[in-house]
Order: C-alpha cells, then structure tokens, then sequence
C-alpha cells in the first residue's frame, strides 16, 4: 500500500507539473493577473522543487529490502556514471540562459510574454540526445542501489521523462517550427544512439 501511495504520488506531481507549464494555464494567468506573469517561471520552479519534497521524503521514509546492490567494478561504474551524469549536467548549463530558465530575466525585465524566448541553439550535447537534463537524471536515478520505493521512484521518473518530453516537444514545435521538426529527425530523444547525432558543424550552423 506504501507503494501505492509512492507511485499515486508521482503521478500527481507529473500531473501537476505538466498542467502548469502548459501554454493554457500561462495564458490564463497572464490574462486573469497581468501583473503576476513576470513572475511565473519563477513561481513554476519554486513549486516543483517544493512538491518534489515530499516524494524524496517517501521515498527514504518507506522501508525495503534491496532488490539489488551495486559492488564490486559495478558500484565503481554505476557511481562512476552519476558523476558523470552530474558534472555533465553542470557543463551543459552553460548552454542555456539560465536566467530565463530560472524566471529571473522575466522579473527583472518586466517580460509577460507566456512563451519561453531563448533562442534554438544546440550544445554538445543537444549533438547526441534532444534532451540531456533528462538523460542525465535517468542515469542518476538507475545507477542507485535498488529497493522497493527506489524501483518505483525510477519507473515513475522514468514514464514521466518519456511522456513529458513529448509534450514538451510540442510546444517547442509550436515556437521553433521547421528547425526543430528537422532535428527531432536526425537526434534521438533520451539515449544516444551511435549511428544517429549531428556532427559540430551541423549543430553550429542548425536553422
């Protein structure tokens, strides 16, 4: 029952976090308090931090036997991986505005405009999978040693990950067009594949 309620408890933070990074709900907040859009991002990352608090204390809360246990060259690969998953995850913040990620440009500049305004550039590794944020923490989250509540955390994460990023895709469909549509073709969404990337050149001149 315990797993149950873990598992009802993601899909109510899935659903809750993808209600309100929909273009509906921002434009209806927009309209409704004008006053409040600059703000929104900001307000969007403060509640999927904070939600997200809950589900951690779940997850360390509810007790397990371990399915399984990384040892031996596995534990130093597995931890090998996250490090690298982690650090991967620091290098490639640099690719973006954190700024307006984070909602702060949006508050400093006054900005209500509901769509996300940072520029369709492609980093190193944007080369390889469309969405790295999400493959690193998948890296992350499988390279545990393994119980119960932790099998389930990373089934959910990883259900929300694939299922998210196809809405996600559609908005970034909705604001890049042709660009985008084009690299979907030629980059796979969450693990690389050896025989589909874009080459540097391709990536630094992709319109």
């Amino acid at each position: 029952m315990e797993l149950a309620w873990l598992a009802l408890a993601w899909l109510a933070y899935a659903l809750l976090h993808s209600v309100l990074a929909s273009f509906k709900v921002k434009d209806a907040v927009a309209q409704r308090w004008p006053a409040a859009a600059p703000y929104y991002r900001l307000g969007f990352n403060l509640v999927a931090v904070v939600t997200a608090l809950p589900l951690a204390w779940l997850l360390y809360a509810i007790p397990g036997e371990l399915l399984w246990r990384w040892s031996g060259p596995w534990w130093w690969l597995g931890n090998g991986l996250a490090l690298a998953a982690i650090a991967g995850f620091m290098v490639s913040t640099r690719a973006y505005d954190m700024d307006e990620f984070l909602g702060l440009r949006q508050i400093r500049e006054g900005d209500h405009a509901t769509a996300d305004r940072e520029g369709f550039t492609l980093s190193f590794f944007h080369r390889f999978v469309r969405h790295p944020w999400y493959l690193f923490g998948l890296v992350i989250v499988w390279t545990r040693d393994m119980n119960a509540p932790m099998l389930v955390t990373a089934v959910a994460v990883t259900l929300y990950f694939a299922i998210g990023s196809w809405f996600e895709e559609r908005k970034l469909v909705a604001i890049h067009g042709d660009a985008y549509r084009r690299y979907r073709d030629k980059v796979p969404a969450l693990l690389p594949l050896p025989w589909k990337y874009l080459t540097a050149d391709a990536a630094k001149n992709w319109r």
